[in-house]
């Protein structure tokens, strides 16, 4: 765990350790963004500068209709959630991602500080974790440190796309 991590991280620490790693860069949701009202103040971390595809995300708040497992809508909660690509998702759960519909109701979304399948994006090997505190913290390193290395290396492919000779 890197000395920066604390055992009482908010939303805000979490980001400025995030925006730490190199070549990392934050789209934040508010009106001038043109992001709907429900998802202002949700950050976006990405590498590169097409930012289609986070690695990582910051969310305070459920969107109705579609995401509100999580209770996010609780005082003070907030959820990382982290690409981690379909290897390292069945590493950490014990199945691929595509099986995640059939373990949702083994799962408790709205536990805190517990690094469970991202309740919406699971099938795509997200995981998230809610308020991270001192029992996912070392994974969530981990876990981080992985889902920012795959982000380098996509960035580093479409570098490579880009300059190739035709």
């Amino acid at each position: 765990m890197p000395a920066a991590w604390s055992f009482d991280l908010g939303a805000d620490d979490i980001a400025e350790l995030i925006l730490a790693l190199p070549e990392v860069a934050v789209v934040l949701a508010d009106e001038a963004s043109g992001a709907p009202r429900s998802s202002w103040g949700d950050r976006f971390f990405f590498v590169g500068p097409d930012r289609r595809r986070p690695f990582a995300t910051l969310v305070g708040q459920d969107t109705a209709g579609f995401d509100e497992d999580s209770e996010l809508d609780r005082p003070g909660v907030f959820r990382l959630s982290l690409d981690l690509g379909r290897e390292e998702f069945e590493r950490r759960f014990g199945y691929p991602p595509a099986q995640s519909a059939e373990h949702r109701s083994a799962i408790d979304f709205t536990a805190l500080d517990q690094i469970v399948p991202h309740p919406a994006y699971g099938t795509h090997g997200w995981a998230c974790v809610l308020n991270p505190g001192p029992r996912s913290l070392t994974e969530v390193d981990r876990l981080l440190a992985h889902a920012h290395h795959r982000a380098l290396r996509r960035h580093q492919r479409s570098l490579d796309r880009q300059h190739r000779p035709d």
